[in-house]
């Protein structure tokens, strides 16, 4: 029996037909405390997914038995109720909008920096873990959280836009809701470029350009009374979210 300290928190599957691809994921999840199982095709995900519950899925879309946006709406539909991540070459926002309306909860396309999606996977089960107390029920795992709360606002985790008390929506440019979603993953602490542009950090301490992306964001979130105190800056060392976040 594994000691109980040792015991995986959770459980994870990789499917992803390309070999080196699904070897480099499958190595970076091993430093979490979640069991991760890697597969290579439709076939042997049905094998898999009929052993443990499943927390987190990360989905290829292209594979050689069958389609990812299919394989993610048949899991909905039959009620799987652990998050579903997607991790693709297409780069058209067709493909991202049709993930998302069919029950991905997140989307990421390759070439990805190993960082940010060890960064991604690790808010998609603190989302899940909000909703533990529904593990255990019916057998189901806990949903994901669709929406975060922060300050006056609320985060639409699935439409990627902001939504204030009074259901007025805010738009965000696809850069904004990185660095937020960012800001999410790492409430009350301090963030350096590097770590909110993870896929640029050879080259973004030099390039002021992600101040002029904060600037932005900064003022779509004071259009709210408490918002202008949402990001601050840290001179010298980058910027900070104050909590708490709240996941619903």
């Amino acid at each position: 029996m594994i000691p109980q300290s040792d015991a995986p928190e959770g459980r994870i599957i990789v499917l992803e037909d390309d070999p080196d691809i699904r070897e480099l994921i499958a190595a970076q999840l091993s430093r979490e405390p979640q069991r991760v199982d890697s597969v290579g095709s439709v076939a042997e995900l049905r094998t898999c997914l009929q052993g443990d519950p499943v927390d987190l899925l990360i989905l290829d879309l292209n594979l050689p038995d069958g389609d990812g946006l299919d394989i993610c709406r048949d899991l909905r539909a039959a009620g799987h109720q652990g998050a579903i991540m997607m991790v693709t070459a297409r780069e058209g926002p067709i493909d991202r909008v049709l993930g998302l309306e069919l029950g991905a909860d997140d989307y990421l396309t390759k070439p990805f920096e190993p960082r940010e999606l060890l960064a991604r996977v690790r808010n998609l089960l603190r989302r899940s873990r909000v909703f533990d107390g529904a593990a255990g029920q019916g057998g189901q795992r806990p949903r994901v959280a669709r929406f975060a709360r922060l300050g006056p606002w609320r985060l639409d985790l699935h439409q990627r836009r902001l939504v204030t008390h009074d259901d007025r929506l805010v738009m965000l440019s696809s850069a904004e809701y990185r660095l937020l979603s960012r800001f999410i993953e790492a409430p009350n602490q301090v963030l350096s470029r590097e770590e909110l542009l993870p896929e640029r950090s050879a080259t973004v301490a030099f390039d002021r350009s992600i101040d002029i992306q904060i600037s932005r964001l900064r003022h779509k979130l004071a259009s709210e009374p408490g918002g202008d105190e949402l990001i601050l800056t840290v001179r010298s060392e980058g910027y900070v979210l104050p909590g708490p976040i709240a996941f619903e």
